[in-house]
């Protein structure tokens, strides 16, 4: 369990996240949804300790410090090795604890055979926001992060896209950002709206 407590963050003088407190719970799924400029992705870039909060705390229930816990991200771009396979862009997070064929097999389920091996600037957006996601989670880690995932997904892929996420979810908490209330219905998420 994540305890946010009284986070504000501000830059210069806009306010995107005003004494914001929150509780969130170890195997759950939270969806943010809110305007564009009310903080989801500053949130997001708080809880992957990118950026620290101006006032406020983030503690476990545990009594882990949240320090100690380890975030697989989506980012909102897709920050691949370019020149890289899919299959090396995931081997580089989560080669140490899975079999390369492993992670093929894996990636198939989402992209067809013959991207496997082609670097990844020759995908489309959509293909590359696959191995993003693929990437995180087939990495081990405590948390799930991921800021927009289904950029660039059609109807069909994003709802396998869903299903591989809560199929390998697997007990761990996660925490997306959408803008699309049926997202939410999808992968039977807890709704977070934040405001100004």
């Amino acid at each position: 369990m994540i305890i946010l407590n009284n986070i504000t963050k501000t830059y210069g003088t806009l306010t995107v996240l005003k004494h914001l407190s929150l509780t969130l719970e170890k195997g759950k799924r939270y969806c943010l949804m809110s305007p564009s400029g009310s903080g989801k992705t500053t949130l997001l870039r708080i809880l992957m300790r990118l950026e620290k909060p101006d006032f406020g705390s983030i503690s476990t229930a545990s009594g882990i410090p949240f320090e100690e816990l380890v975030i697989s991200p989506v980012f909102q771009e897709d920050r691949l090795f370019e020149a890289f396979s899919p299959v090396e862009n995931v081997s580089i997070s989560a080669g140490r604890f899975r079999k390369s064929a492993q992670i093929k097999e894996e990636l198939e389920r989402l992209l067809p055979k013959e991207c496997l091996t082609r670097p990844v600037s020759t995908l489309s957006g959509g293909m590359k926001r696959r191995v993003a996601i693929l990437r995180a989670l087939l990495t081990p880690s405590d948390i799930l992060l991921m800021d927009e995932p289904f950029t660039g997904l059609d109807e069909e892929i994003k709802q396998r896209v869903i299903e591989y996420i809560k199929e390998k979810q697997e007990g761990r908490l996660l925490v997306l950002t959408t803008h699309q209330d049926e997202d939410i219905a999808l992968l039977e998420g807890t709704l977070i709206r934040l405001s100004f």
